[in-house]
């Protein structure tokens, strides 16, 4: 029958076992001043000269570990995928390739179906690594380079589930693609292109021009033009702001719905007035080439919900508001 726990004893627990997994994790850091550093640096080198992918093996929890790690390498740069070993004895290990480089990952570095692979894998023309927590194990014998992922104790209280040592796996194969993502120049261009469908692709990929109201859709008046025409553009174009603009399209004002309020507060008198009389000038303004995400960051920093957009000319050609942005996902 299971015991009951005060709550001050499950947050107890809780904090146990990430202290036990942070300590995992500072030793396999602190290994790394050593001879593991050295590894792990060969490990790096075989990856970026691998004429193929990088093919990750694991079993059980070592196998989840394992393909999270080849999502990690694969979306910055490095080609990878995941061959589970108990198929590769059943015709996926069709899969590997001369020129590849194989990660097999397992804490004990004795698990059945993974050192059984070793002997046809050594007659690959392949580079075997292998990440475990023990260097004696037969694993690590078969291998070229073994990166050393051992931890002190499991932040299981039986010492028995795969907790830390899989916390370590994983920081490891973190740290491999981290390595590997700067080696490789990997830009954020380069991140967006593998994550198109999310909101880091939408945040790395569209340009202002791609969201922003442009041709008819600006609200723009004249210098000269009176209240009523300001207003009319105003409430035709639904931006919550006008430009006030010269002959030849440049920018000399903005008048905003935020500016009509603070000009009534304060009584003035409005229907007399022209544009150039109403406006605020020099506004903050954007290229169209930029990145629809730094419109966001500009936004933000000065506390305003319109940009008006200008060409390299610094011309009028857009204009963006946060409901823009929030309908094209980059907010």
């Amino acid at each position: 029958m299971p015991s009951v726990l005060t709550q001050d004893a499950i947050v107890a627990l809780a904090r146990q076992a990430l202290d036990i997994e942070a300590q995992a994790l500072k030793g396999l850091q602190d290994r790394l001043l050593g001879e593991p550093g050295v590894a792990f640096a060969q490990a790096v080198q075989a990856m970026l000269a691998c004429r193929g992918r990088v093919v990750v093996m694991g079993m059980g929890k070592s196998g989840h570990v394992g393909r999270k790690i080849v999502a990690t390498l694969a979306s910055t740069g490095t080609p990878a995928m995941f061959v589970h070993p108990a198929e590769a004895h059943h015709g996926d290990l069709g899969m590997v390739q001369a020129g590849d480089v194989v990660l097999a990952i397992s804490n004990s570095g004795e698990s059945e179906e993974l050192t059984a692979l070793l002997p046809v894998i050594k007659r690959l023309d392949v580079t075997l690594l292998a990440m475990t927590g023990k260097p004696a194990s037969a694993l690590a014998r078969h291998a070229d380079i073994v990166l050393d992922s051992a931890v002190a104790q499991e932040a299981c209280p039986l010492n028995l589930a795969p907790t830390a040592s899989t916390t370590a796996q994983m920081a490891l194969g973190d740290a491999l693609a981290v390595v590997l993502l700067d080696a490789r120049g990997f830009k954020p261009e380069d991140f967006a292109r593998s994550h198109p469908g999310g909101s880091l692709g939408r945040r790395l990929l569209t340009h202002l021009r791609d969201v922003m109201r442009a041709g008819d859709a600006v609200p723009r008046v004249g210098a000269d033009a009176g209240f009523g025409e300001l207003m009319g553009e105003m409430s035709a174009k639904g931006l919550g702001a006008a430009a006030v603009v010269d002959a030849a399209g440049r920018i000399l004002g903005v008048f905003t719905d935020g500016d009509l309020r603070r000009k009534i507060e304060a009584g003035v008198d409005l229907r007399g007035l022209t544009a150039s009389q109403l406006m605020t000038p020099g506004p903050r303004t954007i290229r169209d080439d930029v990145l629809a995400a730094e419109a966001v960051t500009l936004m933000e920093a000065h506390r305003i919900n319109v940009l008006l957009v200008v060409d390299a000319e610094g011309t009028l050609v857009g204009a963006v508001n946060t409901n823009d942005l929030m309908r094209a996902k980059v907010i």
